[in-house]
């Protein structure tokens, strides 16, 4: 697992900072149990181990520290069995919602797979983790386990109840919920690596207000993301055309590589964001999940398409180490569907340097759409 291997002092911080946040509960219960937000959770998380933050990145994984992917939970500690969730399929409801309970489990569960496959594709992660910070009365327990696929070929005791479905693989109980569209997974948290009591304090308040007059406090900005926008991977009608976009090697005209790719970059992109890019054919560094940086530009009539600049490098990564298609393999929006993403986001940090992330089906469509209102 992850936290036992952690240097002490790394562990040290992470419980310290854990206390701070935990200390301040009675700002929104007035429970005995600390609180834990689970967008706090990450943070914490990631700034105590120095780890990549993936939260915005609508990937199975909430955290990357070197090749390890790091799904991040935060739950009340109850009977120490508790269901919780692990994925939501909102987006790809027309894939199962006529099938019977068996097959309607099957199907989930090959989409749960392939999103944990994706998410270690896109992030080269070796593998994944769960690690959970458990809330019970006066303390946090830690606990973590491995963030194991569904074993479709073991699924058994499918049992159709009110409102959702259970079934589990021989390791693991899962429960899917027919109305959220949410599978949910049994945690039986033990054992506990690491435990800890929180103090909470009765008022909160007051005890920020004396920090802050004693403290000359200077606030710095959380990001230095000047700008984000967001792409679709598909053309016109939700199709990723046979001869263009992440299908341009099997265009005619000329010999193609089977690498050669852009991703589009529709009109209203250049005339709403028209400082967002550097010109045409001008190259910029965009990081990968991976952590690598690709060489860029945006070129093509319009500036419609943005490339790496080797013409190659863009489709070996997305095509193959990503997507797993073969050569001569044509992509389709079936194929971006079962992985639950169609869109990639792009975040500008200054005029040379962008960062580039999947993101869920529908984002492009939603990021225009709020555009347009605007």
């Amino acid at each position: 697992m992850f936290f036992q291997t952690q240097k002490p002092e790394l562990k040290k911080e992470y419980e310290h900072f854990l206390r701070i946040v935990g200390c301040l509960s009675n700002l929104f219960s007035e429970s005995d149990i600390p609180y834990l937000y689970y967008r706090v959770a990450e943070k914490v998380f990631c700034r105590a181990f120095e780890a990549e933050d993936l939260s915005r990145s609508d990937v199975s994984a909430d955290a990357k520290k070197d090749a390890l992917g790091i799904g991040l939970k935060t739950f009340l500690a109850n009977n120490n069995k508790t269901f919780q969730k692990i994925a939501e399929f909102n987006n790809d409801r027309r894939l199962y919602e006529n099938l019977s309970p068996e097959n309607l489990i099957r199907k989930v569960s090959e989409l749960r797979n392939a999103r944990i496959e994706f998410t270690e594709n896109a992030h080269a992660l070796e593998n994944s983790i769960y690690h959970c910070v458990i809330r019970n009365k006066g303390k946090f327990l830690i606990f973590e386990e491995a963030m194991d696929k569904v074993d479709i070929s073991n699924i058994k005791n499918i049992k159709e109840r009110k409102g959702s479905i259970a079934f589990n693989d021989g390791k693991h109980e899962y429960s899917f919920l027919v109305s959220k569209s949410t599978l949910t997974k049994r945690f039986i948290t033990e054992p506990i690596a690491y435990e800890f009591n929180v103090d909470i304090l009765k008022d909160p308040l007051l005890e920020l207000k004396k920090l802050l007059e004693k403290t000359d406090l200077h606030f710095e900005k959380a990001s230095k993301i000047k700008q984000t926008i967001y792409l679709p991977l598909y053309g016109k009608n939700q199709t990723v055309f046979e001869k263009s976009g992440l299908n341009q090697w099997n265009a005619g005209g000329r010999d193609r590589h089977p690498n050669e790719v852009y991703i589009p970059i529709p009109a209203e992109i250049h005339k709403n964001f028209p400082n967002f890019f550097p010109g045409r054919e001008t190259p910029f560094g965009l990081r990968l999940p991976n952590g690598n940086i690709m060489q860029s530009k945006v070129c093509q009539d319009g500036g419609k398409a943005l490339m790496s600049y080797s013409n190659r490098e863009l489709g070996q990564w997305i095509l193959r180490d990503v997507l797993k298609l073969k050569e001569g393999e044509l992509l389709t929006y079936e194929r971006l569907q079962i992985l639950g993403i169609d869109s990639v986001r792009i975040d500008r940090m200054d005029n040379s340097d962008f960062v580039i992330n999947f993101a869920r089906i529908g984002s492009y469509e939603q990021f225009k759409n709020m555009d347009e209102k605007e």
